[in-house]
């Protein structure tokens, strides 16, 4: 028969075979290079007419509400065939990762819905440029402030947006918050929210104090995001040297210019879940395979039962007490 420890012995394994096979085992994945583009035409703000302002990322246009305000699209067909576009106008806004993208269709009300191109379709000769007038009529009870949108250029399959940063006079107002602070895994999580009237480029600081001390301190950097006015973004921040074990206190506070800030704290536990819940298994075996032994030694220490004399207590002073009428009997 099989000894107690080696039925122990036996939980204990299947234990740790179990806590071994449920551990999670980490991968990378290859990503897959982009191709490049093969376009052979270009949209951008025109040039001055001295061609020394040396070329603009992006248009900017200023007035305040009725004004109307103008400027000039180039599109150039560096190709040997001639290429036509398609114009619209559109209002831009955050990506969910905080990225800019533009309204299709007729989705737009601000800076798109303000905006006419002189032409909605435009044919460019081989090895030319098209210069596109535009202007952008600004309403009478357009509200101050920032107001961005684009010129989408679509020609085929290919579509561009030129960004144009428009702003309203009047008061404006830079004010932003950061807000459902959360850790997950080795990030933490927050959402930023523009709730000013003018575009923001946020600057963030992350720092996080545990039950033994200092854990992280980063200072205050930019953040590859513009915010833009009433938009909110949901951000990350790694965290790659997390503790193993710990309560932490994560803190975080964001500013901008025109004087915007906001703080925001959140607290995690970290813990080993895969040790803890091996720990426990392995200490349930224990419990386990010593309860069994104890229940093994008992029933192998119990006296035999006298019941295979075939008489039992009862009968066996029966029997006794017959014996001495017997006696007394004869006697």
């Amino acid at each position: 028969m099989p000894s107690p420890t080696g039925h122990a012995a036996r939980l204990v394994l299947a234990v740790l075979l179990f806590t071994f096979v449920m551990t999670p085992v980490a991968g990378a994945a290859a990503g897959r290079p982009t191709p490049p583009s093969t376009a052979s035409w270009t949209a951008q703000p025109a040039r001055s007419g001295s061609g020394t302002d040396g070329g603009r990322p992006y248009f900017y246009l200023e007035g305040p509400p009725g004004t109307v305000l103008q400027d000039r699209l180039s599109v150039t067909n560096s190709g040997t065939a001639p290429v036509t576009v398609r114009l619209r106008g559109a209002d831009a806004y955050n990506a969910e990762d905080g990225g800019f993208a533009v309204r299709g269709g007729k989705g737009s009300t601000g800076t798109g819905a303000w905006l006419r191109t002189a032409a909605a379709q435009v044919t460019v000769p081989a090895r030319t440029r098209a210069d596109v007038p535009f202007s952008v009529t600004v309403p009478t009870g357009a509200t101050p402030g920032d107001h961005p949108g684009a010129i989408v250029v679509r020609s085929g399959d290919r579509s561009v947006g030129v960004r144009i940063q428009l702003r309203v006079g009047g008061p404006t107002l830079a004010a932003l918050t950061v807000e459902d602070v959360t850790v997950s895994g080795r990030t933490i999580h927050y959402t930023l929210v523009n709730r000013g009237n003018t575009a923001l480029a946020p600057r963030i600081a992350v720092g996080a104090d545990g039950v033994f001390g200092t854990l992280l301190r980063r200072k205050a950097r930019t953040l590859p995001v513009e915010l833009l006015p009433g938009q909110r973004v949901r951000l990350g921040e790694p965290w790659r040297d997390a503790p193993a074990l710990d309560s932490v206190t994560v803190r975080l506070r964001v500013t901008a210019a025109g004087g915007a800030h906001s703080e925001a704290t959140a607290r995690a536990a970290f813990v080993p879940w895969v040790p803890v819940t091996g720990g426990a298994l392995l200490l349930l075996a224990a419990v386990a395979a010593g309860a069994y032994a104890y229940r093994l030694r008992r029933s192998r220490g119990r006296p035999p039962d006298d019941g295979g004399s075939g008489q039992s207590s009862g009968d066996q002073r029966h029997s006794e007490r017959g014996n001495l009428v017997k006696a007394g009997a004869e006697s």
